[in-house]
């Protein structure tokens, strides 16, 4: 069974009225029992001729930024029996989702929770940042899109027992793993949803089947695909009306089922390729990341390497420059 023992909010902007993953964090760091850290990474440049003291720059922006933490901290820290163990940290680091990883690793993190840029109102490189976040980061990411707290909330893992797209078969155990643990946290409710493709699985013929023979082949494959997804949920108690097998496109299948349960988070397995971030299942994520209006948790296999160096890259330090028209 998956176990969080830390959880790291990345957080945007300290200052910011709204911070959705905040109250989401704080759910789910009490249900597992878990430390909360606040963190944020300042990756705007120091401009070289604004101040001839570089470390004082860096040493007063950061003593800000924790104490904007440090407000936030307390919000959501509470009090009494359900106090939580908050901590805060801040750095000047680039790019932000390379320095969200280093911190979380630092820590021992188990999660980590951000807010998702989206929408035509936020930049382009900032939405990439997301993407990069996903692709990148060996711990698990909690991509935030709505606001408000969870109540009870509907949690549908997406798995493929057959192991499409090369990816690894220890990675469903860890999205079903992790699905188990926070929707016990948050006393939720569990849902699966497999898509299998009869087609890829068929045998070429010799000949076209008439009608008869034809369904009969695809009861055939259904019924192996059903096998293959039960004999995948065999360790966990998940009712057979919460199982959804469907012989349609992964995407569709997921949007599908998320809509009909009205899903509050989905879970997705991912593998990182080469170029554009490749999420499964199949190449699914770029169909499902945006029109979900669900939050999204991404689940790496536990033999992922990271690729984010470990030190940190510090200020970016440029020359101002004047123009004269």
């Amino acid at each position: 069974m998956n176990t969080i023992r830390r959880v790291l909010v990345a957080v945007k902007d300290p200052q910011a009225r709204s911070i959705p993953a905040l109250a989401k964090a704080a759910q789910l760091a009490r249900g597992l029992d878990a430390r909360l850290e606040l963190f944020h990474a300042m990756t705007w440049p120091i401009y070289a001729a604004s101040d001839p003291d570089f470390e004082a720059i860096k040493v007063r922006e950061i003593d800000r930024a924790r104490a904007r933490l440090d407000r936030l901290s307390v919000r959501v820290g509470g009090r009494g029996r359900r106090r939580l163990q908050v901590s805060v940290a801040a750095a000047w680091d680039s790019p932000a989702y390379e320095a969200i990883i280093r911190r979380a690793t630092a820590i021992g993190a188990g999660l980590i929770i951000a807010d998702q840029h989206a929408g035509p109102h936020f930049p382009l490189p900032l939405r990439f940042s997301d993407w990069e976040l996903l692709r990148h980061s060996p711990i698990p990411v909690l991509l935030v899109k709505r606001k408000g707290s969870y109540r009870r909330p509907t949690v549908l893992a997406a798995v493929d027992p057959t192991h499409a797209m090369d990816k690894p078969a220890r990675l469903d155990t860890a999205i079903l793993d992790i699905g188990a643990a926070v929707t016990q946290a948050l006393g939720g409710r569990l849902h699966t949803v497999h898509s299998y493709d009869a087609l890829s699985d068929a045998t070429p013929l010799a000949k076209p089947l008439d009608p008869e023979a034809a369904a009969a082949l695809h009861r055939k494959h259904a019924a192996a695909a059903n096998g293959r997804y039960e004999r995948l949920l065999d360790r966990y108690e998940i009712p057979v009306s919460r199982r959804h097998l469907l012989n349609i496109p992964p995407a569709d299948a997921i949007q599908n089922v998320a809509a009909r349960i009205h899903g509050d988070i989905v879970i997705l397995g991912a593998i990182s390729r080469t170029g554009w971030a490749r999420l499964l299942i199949g190449d699914t994520a770029e169909t499902v990341l945006d029109p979900l209006s669900c939050d999204l948790l991404v689940v790496k296999p536990p033999n992922f390497r990271p690729t984010v160096p470990k030190s940190l890259t510090g200020a970016r330090f440029r020359s101002a420059l004047a123009f004269t028209p």
